[in-house]
């Protein structure tokens, strides 16, 4: 078999779903969508070729991805790597008119907002306390309509478990950080920023794959969160995967 045989090679929808690391709900939804169209055998079993996996292993999701479950812990790429809030910030503000300019989004302001809350929780939860790279990853792309945020922090649940002592599972952490206020100390309300992330995606075509740990939180316009383990993999902080 040669090389170009070899990467034609059709991978099922459970082994792509290991690969790639996301559900297999996540790669039916992408199928029908179009984000990732998958092949369908005349079973309508969905399949995936070696290349298409590889080329989409190479964008902003597989990117972060590869920084964040990485046992080395190194810089990213300058382009991606915001280093304090101030920068991020910078740079959340070129987002939103990159997207105006090229998606003209009437609510615009709205996906900047969550994308901002979510770069920002990462800074609120982690500072002082980064356990090897401070600051996050964060990259965009108007073309495939996608933002990706990540960082190599302590996790939702270690943060989370200070003010929240009862709670044992990564599951149970982003549950609670996606749908209940905890009050740490006056007048902080610890837990705010990721329910309004959902607040924005329950009204507006959004999706969110978010995770931490050994969980998935998934969130779909309309639709009920989903939260899931994903296969053999543990996240050291956190990672957002945004399609507007």
């Amino acid at each position: 078999m040669n090389n170009q045989d070899s990467n034609n090679r059709l991978i099922s929808i459970r082994k792509t779903s290991e690969i790639l690391g996301v559900s297999l709900d996540t790669l039916r939804r992408w199928d029908k969508s179009g984000q990732f169209p998958a092949i369908k055998s005349p079973g309508k079993h969905r399949f995936y070729s070696l290349i298409q996996i590889e080329l989409y292993r190479n964008d902003l999701f597989a990117l972060a991805k590869k920084w964040v479950i990485a046992a080395e812990a190194l810089t990213p790429q300058p382009e991606f790597y915001c280093q304090t809030i101030t920068v991020l910030q910078d740079r959340v503000i070129k987002m939103g008119r990159a997207i105006q300019e090229e998606n003209k989004l009437d609510w615009v302001s709205l996906l900047v907002s969550a994308a901002g809350e979510i770069g920002n929780n990462s800074f609120d939860h982690n500072l002082g306390n980064w356990p090897d790279i401070p600051g996050i990853f964060f990259g965009y792309d108007t073309k495939k309509r996608v933002i990706v945020l990540a960082d190599r922090g302590q996790g939702v649940l270690t943060t989370l478990r200070r003010v929240k002592p009862t709670l044992t599972t990564d599951e149970d952490a982003l549950q609670t950080a996606f749908t209940e206020i905890l009050s740490g100390r006056a007048p902080e309300a610890r837990g705010n920023g990721l329910k309004f992330v959902k607040s924005i995606i329950d009204e507006f075509p959004l999706t969110l794959e978010f995770f931490s740990g050994e969980a998935i939180a998934s969130l779909l316009s309309k639709e009920k969160m989903d939260l899931k383990q994903p296969s053999g993999i543990s996240f050291h902080g956190c990672l957002a995967f945004l399609k507007y």
